[in-house]
């Protein structure tokens, strides 16, 4: 890239790709060049106007806070993803911040990652979709949003020095995705490289990472920016791709300045990192607005109150009927968790308090509402006394609803859980509830995945409402009551045991590596192939009314491509929604697949009665695995089957569909597998008969064996007079 700014000294080119301050860049106003002033906000600003407040131990200013990621992923409704986004953009303009740093689309690799409530989904089109609606939505409002934590960053543990280790088709397939869609689609002013390494390389570091994957092969043309305090090699994170390193490190400029004096560090590179930043600081800055508070707090409800799911409702104890005497158990009724803990945190504008939402809702209909704390998130010693007058409660009333859940104590951005556990205090406390009230059910509040196992089989109902934002206590009431009928399906497994899950062997990590041994059986993908079983799985989520679906259609489009038809009707006798999920499976070619995969999903609401018909168009990546062998995604001619499902492990109807697939092929050599050379489409069956295979019936054992062996050791151990020479014009012919 030639130098687009001659003019600028170089001491204020160097400048420019450091932070002036925790929050802001530098400026350069002889050039006309502003500074940009960044601010946390996944899902509401974290705007630190303080000048000794960077860690959001003080009060951040005020702001709304939306429901955070493991929230709007269960909505499974990128319409409530954007929504969100819209807000955060119109705060960021009334805040004069140019850079909102999220979303976060990580993948959950393991349930105990303490960041999990800010993140989306176990699975990379879910998290793609979902956060590329909110950066098209945030960034129509003028800010800009720095997608983050690129990438593998899939664990609090060790974080800023751990290196993920994980083979190029798994992070093709599943860690970046939707990074990618991200970019290619909603094409995010920024991108923030993460703390960890990634085999071995720092991702704030890594060019392969940084320039080849973003920036030459996905087209990103923004600015990179290091996740705080990372960089430690200013010259090696420049001459990689980053652009920004933050926050304001002095000594950064002084290394930048003797590596560019000796030719250590290539001025093209230092411009072309100048050229993106002030190109980002050109954008219009937006004239700044006000905020309704009262508005975007009713915005915060109603997208709380599409993301609950449903897991669990025995005898139709919800919605709650009219007239009845229910016990509110459980502080978390009083002192909600709405959001997770550490540098997303929000200073909400106003907060809804579950058990004053239910009563106001519930006496109007004549039902009483009594109350018990029943536990402490902090421990207490009178925890026996507290449950015991719990228990008098619960006896009471016709229903106990008890909240429970995880506080910050538990879960939290810095460090990973060690148990899906609920607190034990807590367990007892539901047990006990349950063996006392003629009702029970119970509302659960967290940001990771928490086991329901000693306590699922006693209670009536289970609301997964996890950490909802500021409106979230009258969400949860307003489905309690009926008011709301329940749409959310989980973003994510909820195993039998922690011991299940495909990421526990390899947790934590050890000597400063953590392997990613899995590879891309992650989540539901591992479950549905191992027929692990589980206690809910990815997808899954109840409804106040019922539906049907069917799978109408499909129809092959092209090589690699098809059209998938579903129809989908309410026959229930309320309106509600439901999530339409399509899945493709397929044995094709001789690298191993998930079970299925999910590959299309649309939200659908319906009126009793109402039906509707969707569409889907299954592109080429629909159908395509990341061949290491070519370094490409690759479709490989067979049968592939497109499943409707209601979960990943419910499949309603399935369709095999033949697809020609790619007419090439990976080349072979006299070191390949004879497999690879007897299933080559244009050597095979040439092959075949050279070897002699064509006129004599080799027993099946006996040719699993030879398909293993490679073309060289093969002629060596056979003594077959093949000559290595013809072998080799054979191969050259697949080059």
């Amino acid at each position: 890239m030639s130098d687009s700014t001659p003019d600028i000294p170089l001491d204020d080119k160097l400048a420019l790709l450091s932070g002036a301050t925790f929050w802001e860049t530098h400026s350069v106003p002889s050039a006309g060049i502003r500074p940009l002033f960044l601010a946390d906000g996944p899902y509401g600003l974290r705007h630190q106007s303080g000048q000794h407040d960077n860690l959001a131990i003080f009060a951040s200013d005020p702001a709304t806070c939306f429901p955070p990621g493991v929230a709007v992923g269960s909505s499974w409704d990128p319409e409530l993803a954007a929504r969100v986004g819209t807000a955060v953009g119109r705060e960021a303009v009334a805040q004069g911040v140019d850079v909102v740093l999220g979303p976060g689309v990580n993948i959950k690799r393991t349930p105990l990652c303490g960041r999990n409530f800010e993140y989306y989904s176990e699975d990379p089109l879910i998290s793609g979709v979902l956060g590329a609606a909110y950066t098209t939505a945030l960034q129509a409002e003028g800010p800009s949003v720095s997608v983050k934590h690129f990438a593998a960053n899939n664990q609090e543990t060790n974080r800023q020095t751990i290196s993920s280790d994980v083979d190029e088709r798994t992070l093709r397939e599943i860690y970046l995705p939707a990074f990618e869609r991200v970019v290619r689609e909603a094409r995010p002013g920024s991108v923030m490289a993460s703390y960890n390494k990634i085999n071995g390389v720092h991702a704030w570091a890594n060019p392969w990472l940084l320039t080849q994957v973003l920036r030459d092969e996905w087209g990103f043309d923004g600015v990179v920016v290091s996740d705080w305090s990372s960089v430690t090699d200013p010259v090696a994170a420049v001459q990689a791709g980053l652009d920004l390193a933050m926050p304001a490190e002095p000594e950064h400029i002084e290394q930048l300045r003797a590596a560019a004096e000796s030719g250590a560090l290539s001025m093209e590179s230092v411009d072309a990192a100048v050229a993106l930043v002030t190109a980002l600081a050109a954008r219009p800055r937006p004239e700044r607005v006000e905020i309704d508070v009262d508005v975007h707090h009713a915005l915060a409800q109603d997208v709380a109150e599409g993301c609950p799911v449903l897991l669990r409702n025995e005898h139709d104890v919800l919605p709650l009927p009219k007239g009845v005497d229910v016990a509110v158990i459980g502080l978390l009724a009083t002192e909600p968790r709405f959001q997770g803990g550490g540098s997303a945190n929000v200073n909400a504008t106003k907060i809804d308090e579950p058990l004053a939402e239910l009563r106001t809702l519930l006496e109007r209909e004549g039902s009483t509402v009594t109350y018990a704390a029943g536990y402490s998130l902090i421990g207490s010693p009178d925890a026996e006394s507290l449950a015991d007058e719990a228990i008098a409660v619960a006896r009471r009333a016709d229903v106990a609803v008890v909240f429970a859940g995880l506080g910050e104590e538990q879960e939290s951005e810095g460090f990973d859980r060690n148990t899906l556990d609920l607190p034990a205090d807590q367990i007892h406390l539901i047990r006990r509830v349950a063996a006392s009230a003629a009702r029970t059910v119970v509302v659960l509040s967290h940001g990771g995945v928490v086991s329901l196992e000693g306590w699922h089989d006693d209670v009536d109902a289970i609301l997964d409402a996890f950490v909802l934002g500021q409106g979230g206590g009258r969400a949860i009431a307003r489905i309690l009551s009926g008011a709301v009928n329940p749409s959310g399906r989980l973003a994510e497994t909820i195993p039998l045991r922690l011991e299940d899950h495909p990421s526990w062997v390899n947790f934590p990590g050890e000597q400063g590596h953590v392997r990613y041994g899995e590879g891309v059986l992650v989540g539901y993908r591992y479950f549905s192939s191992s027929g692990t079983p589980v206690r809910y799985p990815f997808g899954y989520g109840l409804s106040y009314s019922s539906f049907d679906s069917s799978l109408d259609s499909v129809e092959v489009t092209g090589p690699d491509s098809a059209s998938v038809t579903v129809s989908v009707r309410n026959t229930g006798e309320r309106a509600g929604a439901h999530v339409v999920q399509v899945y493709v499976s397929t044995d094709a070619g001789d690298v191993r697949r998930p079970r299925r995969e999910l590959r299309a999903f649309e939200k659908v609401t319906l009126d009793p009665g109402e039906s509707r018909e969707v569409r889907f168009e299954l592109d080429r990546r629909s159908f395509a695995y990341w061949d290491v062998e070519r370094a490409d995604w690759s479709v490989k001619e067979g049968e592939y089957r497109v499943q409707l499902a209601d979960d990943a492990s419910s499949v309603r109807g399935e369709v095999a569909i033949e697809l020609e697939g790619d007419k090439s092929a990976s080349a072979v050599t006299l070191d390949s597998a004879i497999a690879a050379w007897l299933d080559h489409p244009s050597i095979g069956g040439e092959t075949n008969q050279t070897l002699g295979f064509a006129s004599v019936e080799v027993p099946a054992e006996q040719m699993a064996q030879v398909r293993s062996m490679t073309m060289r050791q093969f002629v060596r151990i056979s003594g077959l007079p093949v000559p290595l020479e013809a072998l080799q014009l054979l191969a050259d012919r697949t080059h």
